[in-house]
């Protein structure tokens, strides 16, 4: 009996190896896998202090983004602030990244490098690993760059897209020539997809392309359409379009123009069966209704020289006009008609269309930009110029809206 335990006792320590060799297992297959970026990065919530930077990355994994003047020094001259993707006092792991920027300077270019590192373990309460830290290579990449929004700033300029519903290839040809339009910033007028089961159709509609054409370098502010109401994904949008007030209805400033983007919600009563009794949208605009009012009664609203207005399907103006649009002429026109606005630019109906004053029970202009064209702007204190530009960059419509005198149509 002896003899057999002592046959016996080196299997103790064997088996304490075995088991030190599963738990490294996992790490050890995993041990060259490291995050690169998958899609973006794409700028949203900027404003004149302060902007975030979205982007996903090849497989989970925890982040940072490092900050410096576009000063004319060379990024490595010392070390750079470190923004670290914060939720609830924890760093978050997962393949999509918000890192929100504080503490800059009005109109003032900044510099950012992201990093990641990749999970290797989860072990749980025991034990997490990460890999190496990866960041943007300096040496071999242009650096990213962005500018804050800037009140002072004498014009502003953007472009707005709209309804192209996932269609990639045309949305390719619409921004082919953006980097040549000295933006400020780029809007996306809802309906960018026909319904999102899942997040990848965001990515592969037009975010991809976005962030290798301008997402990294000029913001971007998004409303949703009708149509990002819909599909089993649809709730994860805000994840990807995060914004200054934690809705989908919001305000800024560049240049002498207040912004106000609203939510235009769905176009059918949210009775519909084709909502599966899920969709509560006439309820949001009564809570977007309440929340106009009080942003058309602030200072900030009254002291820009110029107002603004973008949401996706424009207000009803005729008897056979759905439901949503309906509901918009209702709760939305009696404030914004009152409020001194200067153009409302809206998307849906796939045409292009351009209501004068009084056109549709408005005290303002209201340009519809069609679903395969792109609007071009620059705003400045005396009026507004706006130009319909197609897939082929042939400008097909242009207005120039006075402040103080009537339209010039072209």
């Amino acid at each position: 009996m002896k003899q057999t335990m002592k046959q016996h006792l080196p299997l103790k320590p064997a088996l304490v190896l075995l088991a030190g060799f599963l738990y490294v297992a996992p790490l050890a297959a995993q041990e060259f896998v490291s995050a690169r970026i998958a899609c973006g990065p794409w700028i949203q919530a900027a404003g004149e202090t302060e902007f975030t930077v979205v982007w996903k990355t090849t497989t989970d994994a925890v982040v940072w983004v490092e900050v410096a003047p576009d000063d004319g020094s060379h990024f490595y001259a010392c070390e750079r602030p470190k923004y670290y993707e914060s939720v609830y006092g924890r760093r978050p792991v997962g393949d999509l990244h918000t890192v929100r920027i504080t503490g800059l300077a009005p109109g003032t270019a900044y510099r950012y490098r992201l990093y990641q590192q990749a999970l290797l373990l989860n072990a749980g309460n025991r034990r997490m690993v990460f890999g190496e830290a990866f960041g943007n290579d300096l040496l071999q990449q242009r650096h990213y760059t962005v500018t804050t929004l800037d009140a002072a700033r004498p014009e502003c300029r953007f472009s707005m897209l709209n309804d192209i519903h996932g269609d990639d290839s045309l949305f390719r040809k619409l921004t082919a020539d953006v980097g040549a339009l000295n933006n400020h910033f780029m809007i996306f007028n809802g309906d960018m997809l026909s319904q999102i089961e899942s997040t990848q159709q965001i990515v592969d509609g037009y975010l991809k392309t976005a962030g290798q054409r301008f997402a990294p370098f000029l913001p971007l502010f998004a409303v949703r359409g009708n149509h990002e109401h819909r599909g089993a994904a649809s709730y994860d949008y805000m994840r990807y379009f995060p914004t200054a007030t934690g809705q989908p209805y919001y305000t800024f400033r560049h240049g002498p123009a207040f912004f106000i983007a609203l939510d235009c919600g769905e176009d059918k009563p949210d009775s519909d069966i084709r909502y599966y009794g899920l969709a509560l949208t006439d309820r949001l605009r009564e809570e977007q209704a309440d929340w106009l009012r009080k942003v058309v009664a602030s200072d900030a609203f009254k002291e820009a020289p110029v107002k603004i207005v973008i949401l996706h399907m424009p207000p009803a103006w005729k008897a056979n006009h759905w439901h949503g649009m309906r509901e918009i002429a209702r709760l939305f026109m009696p404030i914004l008609n009152d409020a001194g606005i200067d153009l409302m630019l809206c998307g849906h109906l796939h045409r292009y269309l351009f209501l004068d004053k009084g056109d549709a029970n408005n005290r303002f202009p209201i340009l519809v930009n069609a679903n395969r064209t792109r609007l071009d702007a620059v705003v400045d204190p005396q009026e507004i110029r706006l130009s319909v530009v197609d897939a082929d960059g042939k400008t097909l419509h242009t207005h120039r809206l006075s402040r103080t005198a009537k339209y010039l149509a072209h």
